[in-house]
């Protein structure tokens, strides 16, 4: 069952202004049974020799490129361009292989919410994600709703997440040749440091409770918009977008 709570700002909404949806991927579209991670652990101890069960290793709201950084400064590898490719290359060799392998899900209501949004012609969907571009591709298509998006903003852009809500913006533009209001910016997440990544962009923070935070954990970080989940596609819709 969902759950909403409305907080902070009041937003208006003009006929005929187009809506920007940017979602991250682990959390708040899917579920992959920790593929991504031991899909990492793997590549590490292949091309560097290290065994690491990762357990020291923040992931949630991470990019893949701060956690490339976290995992070599923990065993005093330099974080070269090249060992972080080298490490992105067999993650990513990995990860195709342990997606079919772990028992994984596309999250409550997602794939309405995805028909719904993508049928409409005021809105615009795109990806704000710490995965590496490749990755996102890999766990978007094994379940199905990679072809939801039209572009995103990726690890490979930036490793401060809260510099992608500008990039991904910056694509809406350049393909739909229109700017999008800050207020008409929706980042969907799970995570803290997605309700972080939308505020630093002045963009409209919604927090979903399906990954690994509670809702009381999400609120206490002030989002404008809160759901237990995204299952209840005509509620989801009539609270974002008024109808």
């Amino acid at each position: 069952m969902l759950a909403l709570r409305r907080t902070g700002r009041y937003f208006c909404r003009m006929a005929g202004v187009k809506k920007l949806f940017l979602f991250d991927i682990d959390g708040t579209l899917l579920l992959t049974g920790r593929a991504g991670e031991h899909a990492l652990r793997l590549a590490f101890q292949e091309r560097f020799g290290v065994e690491d069960d990762l357990s020291s290793i923040s992931f949630a709201g991470s990019t893949d490129g701060a956690i490339a950084r976290q995992m070599f400064g923990a065993h005093a590898i330099p974080p070269t361009p090249e060992n972080i490719a080298d490490l992105f290359d067999g993650y990513a060799h990995h990860l195709a292989l342990e997606l079919p392998r772990r028992e994984g899900k596309v999250l409550p209501g997602i794939v309405g919410l995805l028909e719904a949004l993508h049928r409409r012609e005021d809105v615009v969907l795109g990806l704000l994600t710490g995965n590496i571009e490749r990755g996102a591709e890999l766990k978007l298509s094994h379940y199905g709703v990679w072809d939801f998006f039209e572009f995103g903003a990726f690890a490979d852009d930036h490793v401060d997440r809260n510099k992608l809500g500008p990039v991904a913006h910056s694509r809406a533009v350049e393909r739909h040749g229109i700017s999008f209001e800050a207020k008409d910016v929706f980042v969907l997440g799970d995570t803290p440091k997605d309700i972080d990544c939308a505020r630093a962009a002045g963009f409209v923070a919604v927090a979903i409770a399906t990954g690994s935070c509670s809702q009381d954990e999400l609120a206490a970080h002030q989002p404008d918009f809160l759901f237990g989940d995204l299952s209840d596609t005509q509620n989801v819709l009539q609270v974002l977008l008024g109808s």
